[in-house]
C-alpha cells in the first residue's frame, strides 16, 4: 500500500493496480503529516491543521482513536524509540512564523476521542515543514534544519549543538538549508541546499570538531533527500526531473532517472528497500524500483501554470477537460481521482526556459455528444501572436481524438470565445462551430465533404459566415438550447442573430462596462438571455419582449448555468472573498446564497452531470440534484458543494453503522437479505403493517459488534454483558384478560395452525385511523372468532361449475 495525504484525506493507493482503494476522511482541516505506526505495522497515525491525531486502520479504513492536541499541527514524527509519545510541531504561542518541535504523551484511555495535553518543547525555533527535521539511529537525536543552522539534540544527554554556515553568496552558491535526513544505521547527517549542493556531517557529537563532504550535482535547489533501507545508497531530487542515486557518499559513482516529467517534490522509500516513491510538482505520483528503473505513475489533477482552456466537462466520460502540461489537454476524472489520458495539441516539444515565447492552448469545446473537439492555440506574442484552430475527430475503434482539420491564422487577432451549437449531432450540416476574436468579428465554420481523393478524411472544416458589429471587438458567445439563436457580446452590446439566416435579431445594451459572461437561460427559462459586466451588473433581458427585465448590481467573475435544470451559479469577487449565488432567470430573487465561500478568488466553474439524480435530504441544495458544480481557484485548488453537514461527512465509518449496499457481501448475508425481503413481500401482500420486533432492528451494540474489526474489540469478556442484554426483550405487564387469551389461544393452536397470521393481524391493527375518523371500533370475542374461522375453512370450490 501507499499512503498520501490529499487535502483533508488520506489515500490508501494499491501499488500493484494504481488504484485508490480507501479515501480515509475524519479530519476537519488539511493533513499535515503521515507516519505508520512502530509499533503496529496495520496502523496509520496522521495529524492535521484542525489540531487532531489520529490513528487508523488502514486495512478496514476506520479511525481506532483521536488524540486533541489542540493547537495546529504542521509535521508528525513517529521514531521507534518514543513507546507512548510522538512528535508534532506547532506554532510558538504569541509569536507569528516561529514553530517549535514537541513531544506530545498519547493518552491512553477506553474511549475513541482523547485529550492530548501533555506537550514537552524539544526544539525551539524550527522550520514548518515535514523536510527541516529527521530522527537519527535508533532516535538517539533529531536535527533540525533552519535558514543556514543546523542543530542536534541528543536526547540521552540533553545536549544542544548548533552549527551555522555563512549567509554570503559567493560565486554563485546559496548555503540556505532545503532539507534533511538522517542515516538509519550510521551517525550521519545529509542535508540540502538552495544551491543545489547537498553536505554529509559527520562527528557532530562536538560543537568545534564536525566534518562535512560535499557531493554536487544538481543546478538549482535540493528538494528532498531519501537513504535507502541500508544506507548504502542516498537518493536525491530537484527541479532538473531527475532522480539522483549517489553510491557509497562519493560523487563520481552515482546513477540517474531522468525525464520524470515535473520537478520532484518528495522522496520517500518503502520498508523493504524494494521501491522508492516520488510526489511531483504537477500532482503525479511515481513508483520506481530499486535498481532505478520506472515501474508505475499515479496521475492526479496537473496544476498547470495557467488554465486559459477554462473547465469544460467532456460529454463522453463525464471527465473534466482542461490545460494539463504545457500544450496537452488533460481529462481527469472526478470519480477515481485520477487523469484519464493526456491529449497532445500543440506536438511540439516544450522547452523549460523563462521569456521563451511558445506556443500554448488557450480555448477549447465539445459538439453536444463528444464527437468532436475544438482547440486553439496561440504563442505568447501579445501584438501578433501565432494562431491555430484545430478541429478533431473521435475515433471509437481507436478510442482517441484524431486531428481531422489544422486552421492557421482563422482570426487576425487573439480568439476570446468559442463554442458548438448545441444540437442533435446526426445530422453533420447542423452541426456548426462559432469563434470570436479581437479583430472584430465572429466566424462560423461548418463541415463540408472534402473533394480532394488524396485526403485522409471524408469531411473538413470551413467557414461559411463571417459577422461584426460597428467595428467593435468580439468577446463571448454561446447558442440557445435549442441552436435557433447566437448571442454574441461586443465591448458594451449583446447581438442576438439567427443561426439559420445569420440575419441581426436585436441587440442589448448595458453601458458603462463592457460585457464579461453571457448564457441564455435553459427549459422553462429558455426565453432569457443573462449578462454579467466588468463594471459589477448582472443583467436579464427578455428574448421575447427585448427589454430588461431585471439587473443587478454584482461583481460576478464567473457565471456558469447548469446543463440539466434551469438554475445559474453566479460567483462573485469582493472584499477578498469569493461568494457564491445560485438564481433561476424569471426571478431575480436567488434561491441559494453562500457568502464567503472561500478566501481564494475562484477563476472557473463547471456543473458536472450526475449519474443520477441524489436525493438531496437538505433544503437548501435542490439545485444540486442532478449536477455536481466545482470551482478552480487561483491557486488551482479544485472543490466542490458539499450537499452534506460538516458531521455527516467528519463522522467516521466507525460510527456509520449501516452497510452500505454497494459493497460486497458474504452468501450468508445474501440469503439473510434474501429470506427478509420475502418475509416483507408476504406481509405486505397481505396488507398488514410490518411490525419490527426488537431483534430485527438489532441494537446498536449488536451492531457495533457485527461491523467492526476483531482486531480492535475489546476482550470478549467485557462485551459478554452488554451484547447478552441487548439480545433480551424487556417484559411488559399483562393484564388477567389478555393471558387468559393468550391461554385459549394457545390451546387452539393444534387445531388450526395455519390461520394464526389472521389472528396476529387482528390484534395489530392500527385503530388510530378510525378514531380520526370518529368511529368506535368493535372488537370480536373469542367464540365469534372461532365462527369465523370455521366459515373461512368451509369449502366453496363446487360453485365454480356454475
Amino acid at each position: 500500500y501507499l499512503f498520501c495525504a490529499s487535502g483533508d484525506f488520506v489515500k490508501v493507493y494499491s501499488v500493484a493496480t494504481e488504484e485508490t482503494l480507501r479515501l480515509m476522511g475524519g479530519h476537519a482541516d488539511l493533513v499535515t503529516g503521515i507516519q505508520l505506526n512502530p509499533h503496529n505495522h496495520m496502523q496509520l497515525y496522521s495529524s492535521s491543521l484542525d489540531g487532531t491525531i489520529k490513528l487508523w486502520d488502514f486495512m478496514d479504513g476506520i479511525p481506532i482513536k483521536t488524540f486533541t492536541v489542540g493547537s495546529k499541527l504542521l509535521a508528525l514524527y513517529t521514531p521507534a524509540s518514543a513507546e507512548d509519545s510522538v512528535f508534532v510541531v506547532i506554532p510558538k504561542k504569541g509569536e507569528r512564523d516561529t514553530f517549535q518541535l514537541v513531544s506530545v504523551t498519547l493518552t491512553k484511555g477506553a474511549g475513541q476521542d482523547l485529550e492530548a495535553k501533555e506537550l514537552s518543547v524539544v526544539l525551539d525555533g524550527v522550520g514548518a515543514s515535514m523536510k527541516h527535521f529527521a530522527f537519527g539511529r535508533e532516535g538517539a537525536y533529531v536535527a533540525s534544519v533552519k535558514d543556514v543552522t543546523l542543530q542536534v539534540y541528543f536526547f540521552k544527554r540533553k545536549l544542544l549543538n548548533r552549527f551555522s554556515l555563512s549567509t554570503v553568496k559567493t560565486k554563485g552558491g546559496d548555503n540556505h538549508f532545503s532539507c534533511i535526513v538522517c542515516h538509519p544505521t550510521e551517525d550521519c547527517i545529509a542535508t540540502g541546499h538552495a544551491d543545489g549542493k547537498i553536505r554529509l556531517w559527520r562527528n557532530f557529537h562536538h560543537r568545534k570538531e564536525y566534518t562535512y563532504s560535499t557531493l554536487h550535482w544538481h543546478h538549482d535547489i535540493v528538494m528532498d533527500l531519501a537513504f535507502s533501507m541500508e544506507g548504502t545508497r542516498l537518493l536525491s531530487g530537484g527541479v532538473e526531473s531527475v532522480l539522483v542515486q549517489w553510491h557509497n557518499e562519493s560523487s563520481c559513482q552515482k546513477d540517474f532517472l531522468p525525464r520524470l516529467g515535473s520537478p520532484i517534490e518528495y522522496i520517500s522509500m518503502s520498508s523493504d528497500g524494494a521501491l522508492c516513491c516520488t510526489l511531483h510538482t504537477d500532482n503525479r505520483i511515481t513508483i520506481i524500483n530499486s535498481n532505478l528503473r520506472f515501474s508505475r505513475s499515479i496521475q492526479g489533477l496537473i496544476k498547470s501554470r495557467d488554465v486559459k482552456t477554462g473547465l469544460v466537462v467532456d460529454p463522453r466520460t463525464k471527465a473534466l477537460v482542461l490545460n494539463g502540461e504545457p500544450g496537452h489537454l488533460q481529462f481527469y476524472s472526478l470519480q477515481s481521482d485520477q487523469q484519464l489520458f493526456s491529449l497532445d495539441i500543440v506536438q511540439r516539444q516544450y522547452i523549460h526556459q523563462a521569456g521563451l515565447k511558445q506556443s500554448d492552448l488557450v480555448k477549447v469545446a465539445f459538439s453536444a455528444r463528444g464527437t468532436w473537439l475544438a482547440t486553439v492555440e496561440e504563442s505568447e506574442e501579445v501584438t501578433d501572436p501565432e494562431l491555430q484552430l484545430k478541429l478533431w475527430f473521435y475515433h471509437e475503434e481507436l478510442q482517441s481524438f484524431q486531428l481531422n482539420t489544422r486552421i492557421n491564422t482563422p482570426h487576425d487577432n487573439h480568439i476570446t470565445d468559442m463554442c458548438f451549437r448545441d444540437m442533435d449531432e446526426l445530422g453533420d450540416d447542423s452541426l456548426i462551430l462559432v469563434t470570436t476574436g479581437r479583430d472584430c468579428v465572429f466566424k462560423v465554420w461548418v463541415m463540408v465533404e472534402d473533394t480532394d481523393p488524396e485526403a485522409q478524411h471524408s469531411v473538413s472544416w470551413t467557414c461559411d459566415f463571417v459577422g461584426s458589429y460597428h467595428n467593435y471587438q468580439a468577446t463571448n458567445c454561446c447558442f440557445s438550447e435549442d441552436g435557433s439563436l447566437l448571442a454574441v457580446s461586443f465591448e458594451e452590446t449583446v447581438t442576438v442573430w439567427d443561426s439559420l439566416t445569420w440575419d441581426l435579431k436585436c441587440t442589448f445594451c448595458h453601458p458603462p462596462g463592457n460585457i464579461r459572461n453571457i448564457c441564455f437561460g435553459r427549459l422553462t427559462c429558455s426565453k432569457y438571455l443573462i449578462g454579467a459586466t466588468d463594471y459589477g451588473f448582472l443583467c436579464c433581458w427578455n428574448l421575447l419582449t427585448c427589454a430588461l427585465e431585471w439587473s443587478a448590481h454584482l461583481n460576478v467573475a464567473v457565471l456558469q448555468p447548469d446543463p440539466l435544470s434551469e438554475h445559474i451559479a453566479a460567483v462573485s469577487w469582493l472584499s477578498k472573498e469569493s461568494s457564491l449565488f445560485v438564481f433561476k432567470p424569471n426571478e431575480p430573487r436567488p434561491i441559494y446564497i453562500q457568502r464567503n465561500l472561500c478566501k481564494e478568488k475562484i477563476l472557473l466553474a463547471a456543473f458536472v452531470p450526475r449519474d443520477e439524480p441524489e436525493m438531496i435530504s437538505s433544503e437548501k441544495y435542490p439545485w444540486l440534484r442532478k449536477s455536481q458544480l466545482f470551482f478552480l481557484t487561483d491557486t488551482q485548488e479544485l472543490m466542490t458543494l458539499s450537499t452534506k453537514s460538516l458531521e455527516e461527512r467528519l463522522t467516521p465509518s466507525s460510527k456509520q453503522l449501516a452497510v452500505e449496499e454497494s459493497l460486497p457481501v458474504t452468501p450468508f448475508s445474501l440469503l439473510l437479505g434474501k429470506h427478509r425481503h420475502q418475509q416483507a413481500q408476504e406481509d405486505t401482500d397481505l396488507g398488514k403493517p410490518v411490525v419490527h420486533n426488537k431483534q430485527e432492528q438489532a441494537s446498536p451494540a449488536v451492531k457495533e459488534l457485527l461491523h467492526t474489526p476483531a482486531h480492535v474489540l475489546p476482550s470478549a469478556s467485557f462485551l459478554c454483558t452488554i451484547f447478552i442484554n441487548s439480545l433480551l426483550i424487556s417484559k411488559e405487564d399483562k393484564s388477567a384478560d389478555e393471558v387468559a387469551d393468550e391461554v385459549e389461544m394457545e390451546s387452539e393452536k393444534a387445531e388450526d395452525d395455519s390461520d394464526e397470521e389472521d389472528v396476529t393481524e387482528m390484534e395489530q391493527e392500527d385503530t388510530s385511523q378510525m378514531a380520526l375518523l370518529g368511529e368506535m371500533t368493535c372488537k370480536l370475542s373469542k367464540s365469534q372468532e372461532k365462527e369465523l374461522r370455521k366459515i373461512r375453512k368451509t369449502d366453496y370450490s363446487w360453485i365454480s361449475a356454475f
